[in-house]
């Protein structure tokens, strides 16, 4: 038996990227057994998903991470998120491990200098340099997301507008500079000619309602708030289109193959996480030769130029005239 812990600390959409990897080193690596850690936030993702036999959460104290740790005896650490925390984490169990390639100068002069030295290569398929000593390789399976049978949603409890198909519509994200103010938004659902759910977290839910508010279309339901995390992922995958942010539900939406537009504000697709689906399930919607964009590699509270051109400039139509298309084009 040859025994992996994995690591990856961060959001939704970087746990759901690292599901290639997961499998592929199960199913390559004879006897593995792949063990995963994370923040306690994250596990609910990880625990149904076959390839991995053990998810491990980090503690309040790292000291009782790292006895953890010990006590499972592995073989190798794969470390996908590779910061000061996992250095330590590495440092003090002593094993082999094999980090990810952050490439944070190549980012910092994209950022700063607009200088794009990054490898034109998704994020996913750098994951994969970790594991090359191990012969292992990408299946090109794509994503994977299991909803547990108690969190699938039947569409038949949605109002019956709804029953028939309908496009979700990401309306939250981390960052203000990811997220299309609503007013714009409002603008583009009242001409999409589909019903609409509106999906994000109890954060999200006071916009929901706004946006619903100041749009004329009267097939349109806020389920923001409404739905733990697995749920909305079953809303999902049961929509016809979605129009998404940058944000961890647009990483579950690649893993379910869905039609996927994704919105791009102050963060761009060269960073490598763009949804990871073939290229007739997805359009990439930005504003292009913008010269203060991207303004950081993550987000801002508001924009440094106080104009938000990258999302006020996004072309309605375009996102209209796309969703008419991918709704067409969709089973």
């Amino acid at each position: 038996m040859v025994k992996f812990l994995v690591i990856r600390f961060s959001s939704i959409g970087d746990i759901v990227l690292t599901t290639p990897i997961v499998r592929c080193l199960k199913q390559q690596v004879e006897e593995a057994e792949v063990h995963f850690l994370t923040k306690p936030a994250f596990k609910e993702i990880l625990t149904s998903n076959p390839n991995i036999d053990k998810v491990l959460t980090l503690k309040e104290k790292l000291d009782d991470t790292i006895t953890e740790i010990k006590n499972e005896y592995y073989d190798y650490i794969i470390d996908l998120h590779h910061n000061i925390r996992t250095l330590s984490i590495k440092k003090r169990i002593g094993i082999a491990s094999f980090s990810f390639p952050k490439l944070n100068k190549e980012k910092w002069l994209l950022v700063n200098l607009k200088i794009n030295r990054l490898p034109r290569k998704h994020i996913v398929d750098r994951y994969f340099e970790t594991v090359k000593l191990f012969e292992v390789v990408n299946d090109n399976k794509g994503l994977e997301y299991l909803i547990p049978n108690e969190d699938q949603i039947n569409i038949k409890s949605l109002p019956e507008f709804l029953h028939k198909g309908y496009v979700g519509i990401v309306i939250g994200a981390k960052h203000f500079t990811k997220k299309m103010p609503s007013v714009k938004l409002s603008m583009i659902i009242n001409q999409i000619p589909f019903p609409v759910v509106l999906l994000g977290d109890k954060n999200d839910e006071v916009e929901g309602n706004k946006i619903i508010e100041t749009c004329d279309k009267k097939d349109i339901y806020n389920a923001c708030g409404i739905y733990r995390l697995n749920q909305s992922a079953s809303l999902v995958k049961q929509a016809k289109v979605i129009i998404t942010h940058d944000t961890g539900l647009m990483h579950i939406a690649a893993a379910f193959r869905k039609h996927i537009i994704s919105l791009w504000g102050n963060t761009v697709p060269e960073f490598g996480m763009y949804p990871y689906v073939p290229k007739e399930n997805s359009d990439i919607v930005e504003v292009k030769k913008l010269r203060c964009r991207p303004c950081t590699k993550i987000g801002f509270n508001k924009c440094p130029k106080s104009h938000f051109k990258c999302m006020i400039d996004i072309n309605n139509e375009q996102v209209v005239e796309l969703t008419k298309k991918h709704w067409k084009n969709s089973k």
